[in-house]
């Protein structure tokens, strides 16, 4: 994986079901777990009609270096944006990960 190509930053979220606010309730929240450099490999956006109407779904692919313990639970930051992880994929051995994910909408 060559560093020149890794020209965005990303930051990558995870899924704290246990923690609690300042008065005891339970407030499921996101803590960061890496903040990385990564390279955007294919970013598009589509147009669905639904019940609500019509929406847009943002999908990016990201590449970065490894990092272990990257799941489905977890999420991207990107330029402002919220991004569900769909799928992570190894790249050789340990070299670097491939993450998709559509853009979370309404967080």
């Amino acid at each position: 994986m060559r560093s020149g190509k890794l020209d965005r930053t990303i930051r990558i979220d995870r899924y704290d079901a246990g923690a609690v606010n300042d008065y005891g309730t339970p407030a499921p929240t996101f803590t960061p777990l890496a903040t990385l450099r990564a390279q955007v490999v294919q970013a598009s956006t589509e147009e669905f009609i639904r019940a609500a109407g019509a929406s847009d779904e943002t999908g990016i692919i990201f590449r970065t270096r490894w990092i272990d313990g990257v799941t489905n639970a977890d999420r991207i930051v990107y330029e402002g944006g919220n991004f569900n992880i769909k799928e992570v994929k190894e790249i050789g051995r340990r070299k670097g990960l491939e993450l998709r994910a559509l853009e979370a909408v309404g967080e």
